[in-house]
């Protein structure tokens, strides 16, 4: 049954809510999901586990957003307090992000049933998993095809992942529905205005290649210095890598090796990379897997030409096939160089970057999120 507008309240079961500066992993999704269903009049519950010591979640909220701490770390016990906070408070939907969390989202439903819980799935899972080794991986999709489809529906962030979902567990095609991301919205297109605290996008007299994300194998920013160590003696370029993570002393010894350190920054985690972007003369997504690619749209939505690798999955969706940015082969470092010089030399039309970035307003997603949550819009 469909809820009125005026008595929806919806529940999101998300990882901690962290600052709102923060532009890696879910963060952004969650906050402009969150934001945009309130200021459609919308109650939005955040159900998070807060870190031990930790009384409230570092950002300003809106009114009709509040956030609960459901006190817990364990999955089980995540489980039981979703089903104590369904009994009580029995929103109209919640929504859960993240594979754990989805767990306990379906564990919790099936203990105190009532209210629509749907299930959201933001990477291709049989690559994620595949990544923790093959043991944790089996398990991993054993336990999604054994308790996804007890949901009342789940949203795939691209159709790669979705695809990816219904290949590899039991998960029915009809049980998903594809929602893109909620990328662009009016601070983010602020932030891309402001200034860029980094000299070299400021001198403005070489051109400058960014790539934004955690320093971890997925990312591949190995590929991305590989084939702009091809691409320097030919072109003068400079390298900006914004992120932390485990690989870094990795990535600069690497830089060190192939001799071009001294054109290649990484400066770690910046509060505003939309103005890194928005400087930048060529935005590059370099990744091995992706569930969707936030950070392309955010580089379109900043009107920065980008590249990226045609891999599972998002990027091609994102890109329309490649009309509104290159794609390259993933690991293909020749391919790479070249794509990024042709970006540099022949970038495209500001007004087509315009036309990418309209499938990701965050407004327009929430509406979508909505309608699939049971709430008119």
């Amino acid at each position: 049954m469909t809820a009125s507008k005026r008595d929806s309240r919806i529940a999101i079961l998300s990882p901690i809510f962290s600052n709102p500066a923060s532009h890696g992993g879910l963060t952004p999704v969650v906050r402009n999901l969150a934001w945009s269903m309130a200021r459609r009049g919308i109650s939005v519950d955040l159900l998070v586990r807060l870190p031990k010591g930790q009384r409230q979640v570092p950002v300003e909220l809106p009114a009709r957003i509040s956030v609960r701490d459901l006190g817990t770390r364990h999955r089980w016990t995540t489980a039981l307090a979703v089903a104590h906070y369904l009994r009580s408070e029995k929103p109209t939907a919640l929504l859960a992000v993240g594979h754990g969390l989805n767990l306990a989202a379906v564990w919790g439903k099936r203990l105190a049933p009532g209210s629509r819980v749907v299930l959201s799935v933001h990477n291709t899972m049989s690559r994620e998993a595949a990544a923790k080794g093959r043991y944790r991986q089996r398990k991993r999709l054993r336990a999604i095809s054994r308790y996804y489809p007890l949901a009342d529906g789940i949203v795939a962030v691209s159709r790669g992942v979705s695809d990816d979902l219904v290949e590899h567990t039991s998960v029915g095609r009809d049980q998903v529905k594809v929602i893109y991301n909620p990328i662009v919205t009016p601070e983010v297109l602020a932030q891309a205005n402001e200034p860029a605290d980094h000299p070299w996008l400021n001198e403005g007299d070489v051109p400058v290649v960014l790539g934004v994300g955690r320093l971890e194998p997925q990312k591949a920013f190995d590929k991305l210095l590989q084939a702009f160590a091809q691409l320097k003696p030919r072109r003068a370029c400079r390298l900006i890598i914004i992120g932390e993570g485990p690989d870094r002393r990795k990535l600069e010894e690497l830089a060190v090796a192939l001799g071009i350190a001294e054109d290649v920054s990484m400066p770690g985690f910046q509060r505003n990379p939309h103005a890194f972007m928005k400087k930048a003369n060529v935005f590059v997504l370099s990744s091995d897997f992706e569930g969707f690619g936030n950070v392309l749209v955010e580089a379109l939505a900043a009107g920065t030409p980008v590249v990226a690798t045609d891999c599972p999955s998002g990027p091609r969706e994102i890109l329309d096939d490649g009309r509104f940015g290159r794609l390259v082969p993933v690991g293909d470092i020749d391919a790479l160089a070249a794509a990024i010089g042709e970006s540099l030399d022949e970038p495209p039309d500001e007004a087509l970057l315009a036309k990418a970035i309209t499938r990701f307003d965050a407004a327009t997603v929430a509406a979508q999120y909505l309608s699939y949550l049971g709430i008119p819009v």
